[in-house]
């Protein structure tokens, strides 16, 4: 029994100075807050937060760690979570601002906004200390790096950590993940939701993302000026992004096409390019008509292939000639799960999936160009990663000045490698970079960052936890439902009778502004369509950046 307390307790001189104690607390902490994760309530979890509290629980008993390595892990572990986020949203955040985007990010600004001033609002009321206010707003919008991100700013500011930040989040948190959902509810009831009706609305417009999707389109060309003009021509009459796989002459043959490739009228051709061009396309060239390309012609095939050969990262499809080279035609480029037109100046990225028209032959030659090895995917690319935290981290350490802030800014361990990752995930093709990473590795690399600071932070804030609510704290509890409620519901009405948005893309905007995933899966419940999964991925990425800015410059102004 004295070696197991020991061992629980902590010893120095056991167990090769502390490291086996360590271990055992930091992996049982993680391990119960894990399986505490999967427990649910009418479909709502709280998820790996569970980590937290299971650490608050293990740091009041005094089952802790050694301050210094407890003070790496959290911040090791928030530098994991924010990079791997980066990587993922990367892609696709300068995207989410066109079209559609603009407003949708217009109103998660919205909600953010709103939080900070209700809690500037409380803040002045209440007289809290400003690390609490941050707290409880961090938790109260389900934000872990903005909670980070202010423990930083605080810490870099005063040269201490302050353990109010981490306990206003601890007791706003469930809250938050409930709140969110409660005000799905009261907008569902003041809307008078017609369920049939809004998933038929949702269905058909699929709003932001629907438009850039890339999508085959059977034409016959009855444009008389068309006579004789090659593909290469044609795209510079219509100027719209698009493909022309296969034509069936008037004779009955079908041949593959390529830019040299002269149409006629009465040829039928099969095109590729997006919802948004389709029409102007049609209306160029001819009308729709309806072609089994398959059954015409067993000859040519159609495959998706996977690009594995990191020489191809980055390169253009102009660049490789696939047509001349291989005899085969590239209709359409898979990535992230979106269709993208095969556009000559597009860019592959290693783990794209193209799809290929051409007899067998030529597609198995094209195989053997692009890589199509899974095996090679599996293999992780480290140098990327933590270049990319190197760079995070000096970006983070940088300070800069804002007009009317006392002290300078810091983008921190949270903002700096958060920073990074979206530049790298976005620009890191053009210059040979390799960013890919599976799914299941990033999401890996994601849950153990997670997982390190939640721990550390639950352990760090054990021991004033239960003083505190016992002191009033509970009191915390109904300032976080207000951070949380009030500016959703705004937000809601806002973008309900002034955007006019869906009331699933609504709930998945409200759900991405509060970076909260729980309220994202309530949301995808609710219906059959994507709408809730695209308004969630277009504004989490601005979201994200803008809490955890928030949550520094309250603490820099009011600190």
């Amino acid at each position: 029994m004295e070696v197991l307390r020991n061992l629980f307790e902590g010893y120095p001189n056991l167990w090769g100075g502390g490291v086996a104690h360590s271990v055992l607390i930091l992996s049982l902490t993680i391990a119960f807050g894990i399986i505490l994760a999967k427990i649910k309530v009418r479909g709502v979890s709280l998820g790996v937060t569970w980590i937290l509290f299971v650490g608050i629980v293990f740091g009041h008993f005094n089952m802790n760690l050694d301050e210094h390595l407890l003070h790496f892990l959290k911040e090791f572990g928030l530098i994991l979570f924010v990079y791997s986020i980066g990587l993922q949203v990367g892609p696709g955040f300068f995207s989410s601002f066109k079209k559609g985007g603009v407003r949708l990010n217009l109103l998660a600004t919205m909600v953010v906004c709103a939080g900070v001033l209700v809690t500037c609002g409380l803040y002045v009321i209440t007289g809290l200390p400003v690390t609490t206010m941050v707290g409880i707003l961090s938790g109260a919008v389900t934000n872990t790096p903005g909670l980070g991100a202010a423990q930083q700013a605080y810490s870099d500011m005063t040269g201490i950590d302050s353990p109010d930040i981490a306990l206003g989040y601890a007791v706003a948190y469930p809250l938050g993940v409930i709140g969110i959902i409660l005000s799905m509810m009261v907008l569902r009831r003041v809307f008078r939701i017609d369920f049939a009706k809004e998933e038929k609305k949702a269905l058909d417009t699929m709003d932001v993302q629907h438009d850039s999707v890339a999508q085959p389109h059977s034409l016959s060309v009855v444009n008389p000026a068309l006579e004789d003009k090659s593909i290469r021509e044609l795209q510079g009459l219509v100027n719209r992004d698009f493909v022309i796989s296969r034509i069936r002459r008037q004779g009955g043959e079908i041949e593959i096409a390529d830019d040299d490739t002269l149409l006629h009228v009465g040829d039928q051709i099969l095109v590729v390019t997006t919802p948004r061009d389709a029409a102007a396309i049609t209306a160029f060239i001819g009308r729709d008509v309806q072609v089994e390309w398959e059954q015409l012609d067993k000859r040519l095939i159609s495959r998706r292939i996977l690009i594995t050969k990191p020489e191809l990262n980055g390169k253009t499809l102009a660049e490789l000639r696939i047509r001349s080279t291989s005899g085969v035609t590239i209709t359409r480029i898979n990535r992230s799960g979106i269709d993208l037109v095969a556009a000559g100046n597009l860019q592959l990225q290693l783990g794209d999936r193209v799809t290929v028209v051409g007899p067998e032959l030529s597609v198995a030659h094209a195989e053997r160009l692009f890589g199509n090895s899974l095996k090679r995917l599996n293999h992780p690319n480290l140098i990327p990663i933590f270049i990319g935290i190197a760079l995070g981290v000096v970006l983070g350490s940088i300070s800069f000045w804002i007009p009317g802030v006392p002290q300078p800014v810091k983008l921190g361990l949270a903002g700096g490698p958060l920073i990074v990752a979206i530049l790298i995930g976005r620009y890191g093709p053009y210059y040979r970079l390799i960013t890919y990473t599976t799914m299941s590795a990033n999401l890996m690399l994601r849950e153990v960052g997670i997982s390190l600071f939640l721990a550390g932070v639950g352990l760090g804030a054990g021991e004033d936890f239960v003083p505190t609510l016992v002191a009033g704290g509970y009191v915390w509890i109904a300032y976080g439902a207000v951070i949380t409620i009030v500016p959703l519901l705004l937000a809601g009405l806002f973008g309900r009778f002034y955007y006019k948005l869906n009331y699933y893309t609504l709930i998945g905007v409200l759900s991405g502004a509060s970076t909260n995933p729980p309220a994202l899966a309530y949301s995808t419940e609710q219906t059959t369509s994507d709408a809730p999964s695209v308004g969630y991925a277009t504004v989490y990425p601005l979201s994200m950046f803008l809490r955890v800015l928030a949550a520094q410059l309250l603490i820099l102004i009011f600190g």
